[in-house]
């Protein structure tokens, strides 16, 4: 079920995203956002998972059409994102995707970077009800914690050297501290973007269809 690459608005300009959709035509929205390396294949894939699964997903580029394919070039794309900016194409991207939805509440979904401007997205939005974030990492992302409007489900690494099993349980307990629910799951023995398959170093195929079916799980119970 292939998607389609779309334009939307974002705060008096535009910005892109990758969009699909179930056969039904609608599904409970999701933002998917994006790792460092930009809005490659996987995470395209990713949105098309979604969409057999029911959903409708929406990648937003958070680099503007820029990608990287090595770490040095995904660390400067990562540390020149800029923060303002990444709201705003956050807002323009739950707004669209809220077009498309059979829900009125959307989920957001994201990996390394993504999944700290996951959080980001559901404490800047009051349309998201449902937050995953897989092993989250943005040093200049602060999330107010308190301002989130659905639960937390938070995927880990153990052996994640970015982000630690500690620095995990630290931001649960941050979130906890706001009063918002949340559930937490550190996978045993697995690296840093352990859901990535086109990533044979780190991909863990039994974490990643577990983290997957717990997904798919939250976002069911939480969307209506």
């Amino acid at each position: 079920m292939a998607g389609r690459m779309v334009e939307f608005p974002s705060n008096g300009s535009t910005a892109n995203g990758y969009l699909a959709t179930p056969a039904a035509g609608k599904g409970p929205g999701v933002l998917v956002i994006q790792e460092w390396w930009g809005l490659v294949g996987h995470i395209k894939k990713v949105c098309d998972r979604f969409a057999a699964a029911g959903y409708s997903a929406l990648a937003p580029d958070m680099y503007h059409g820029k990608t990287a394919n090595e770490p040095d070039g995904a660390g400067k794309l990562f540390m020149a994102l800029n923060i303002g900016q990444a709201e705003k194409d956050l807002a323009g991207a739950a707004k669209f995707l809220a077009g498309h939805s059979s829900t009125a509440k959307l989920g957001a979904v994201g990996f390394c970077m993504g999944g700290q401007l996951a959080l980001f997205a559901g404490t800047t939005n009051a349309s998201i009800g449902a937050v995953v974030d897989f092993y989250g990492i943005h040093p200049n992302v602060k999330p107010d914690y308190a301002k989130l409007a659905g639960p937390v489900l938070g995927l880990f690494a153990e052996k994640d050297g970015f982000v630690t099993p500690d620095t995990a349980r630290g931001v649960e307990a941050a979130i906890k501290k706001a009063g918002k629910p949340v559930s937490i799951h550190i996978y045993p023995k697995v690296d840093h973007g352990f859901f990535n398959d086109e990533r044979p170093d780190v991909y863990d195929k039994a974490s990643a269809e577990d983290a997957w079916k717990r997904t798919l799980a939250h976002f069911a119970a939480n969307l209506k």
